[in-house]
């Protein structure tokens, strides 16, 4: 699946963005999913199915008419679409302008870093693109609202005066795994994680392993000295052993079993090696719970194959799983906007309540 912020880089063709602003109930994706719509086609999805197929004419209808102004469309899925999922969707509308061009270009460039997006849904065009720290970065920001709930996920706001605004948290991945190991099952694994919402740092020490073309969100470290790269991890990133030599796995092992602030580790093997592995780590005096932590065999409980891909899949489904369940403390405490010029002070300034 292509997508929606970089697929659209060299096109010149006008389009419009599509953002799941709100979700009541059940609904095909969650708040925040996107696609780009232009009149020749789409980029990414946002759950597909009658709503995506509505929204498809929505944007398209805008872009023929040339439509530029944003708005907000309600969809119940059961009564008005016939889907099964039965929830209510609010799907925002934004023609893609040189503002706002300008202002994804400046997004992609911090795909690594968290942002915040605010663009009025209502009146004339107005987006702004704000850091962690609350900075403007790209956009204007004269009429954006002052304050909005940063811990929240994608969601419109409204001030007393009933314009309303997306306020759309466009985060960096969170979750980093360090993959030891370039064979087979190293290399099925990173394809398995290239479309997912992570960063993997890829060590061997054999430069020749690696292939030419690599997914975006993997760097690749040769060197012979792959302890190092267990210090350099974020605190409470994944760790994922599979390297040629067993000397080395035990190694890398010890390394990992010395940082308190390690996230999952898994060591790929046998229960017959797990069992070797934690003598061995006894004898250094590793505590007993952080061995038991070690996940040895990897995989999802009940997938016996050993073909590479397949060992792939049910690896990725687990970190999926532990990456999912970190994922909620990610957000932190509501941020104060601050803006590169401040607007002007008004007597009496608009509240902005979530809707």
């Amino acid at each position: 699946m292509s997508d929606w912020l970089t697929a659209l880089d060299n096109d010149t063709q006008a389009s419009v963005l599509v953002t799941v602003a709100l979700v009541e109930g059940s609904g095909p994706r969650e708040a925040g999913a996107k696609m780009r719509v232009t009149l020749d086609g789409q980029a990414d999805t946002i759950g597909g199915g009658h709503l995506e197929l509505r929204a498809v004419e929505i944007a398209k209808t805008m872009l023929a008419t040339g439509d530029t102004h944003a708005r907000l469309e309600r969809f119940a899925l059961g009564p008005s679409l016939g889907q099964c999922c039965g929830g209510v969707v609010h799907l925002a509308f934004e023609y893609v302008d040189a503002g706002l061009r300008e202002l994804l270009a400046a997004l992609r460039e911090r795909r690594q870093q968290d942002s915040w997006r605010v663009t009025a849904l209502d009146g004339e065009p107005v987006s702004a693109l704000f850091d962690a720290a609350g900075s403007l970065i790209a956009g204007t920001a004269a009429q954006v609202p002052d304050t909005f709930s940063r811990e929240r996920a994608t969601h419109v706001a409204q001030g007393s005066d009933a314009r309303r605004w997306l306020v759309d948290p466009c985060l960096a991945p969170r979750a980093h795994l360090t993959l030891f190991g370039a064979g087979h099952v190293g290399a099925a694994i990173v394809r398995a994680l290239a479309h997912l919402p992570c960063n993997v740092t890829w060590v061997d020490e054999r430069e020749d392993m690696f292939p030419a073309q690599l997914p975006d969100n993997v760097r690749i470290a040769a060197t012979d000295t792959p302890e190092e790269f267990v210090a350099m991890a974020p605190p409470g990133g994944s760790f994922l052993v599979m390297t040629h030599s067993h000397a080395l796995d035990q190694r890398l092992t010890q390394a990992i079993m010395g940082r308190e602030d390690a996230g999952w580790f898994g060591l790929i093997g046998s229960q017959t090696k797990r069992k070797q592995f934690e003598h061995r780590l006894q004898a250094c005096g590793v505590l007993a719970e952080r061995i038991a932590a070690m996940v040895c065999p990897i995989g999802m409980p009940g997938i016996r194959s050993k073909v590479p891909a397949v060992i792939a899949a049910s690896v990725a489904c687990q970190l999926l799983m532990v990456w999912e369940e970190a994922a909620s403390a990610a957000l932190a405490a509501p941020l104060r906007l601050v803006t590169a010029s401040a607007p002007p002070r008004r007597k009496q300034r608009a509240v902005i309540h979530p809707l």
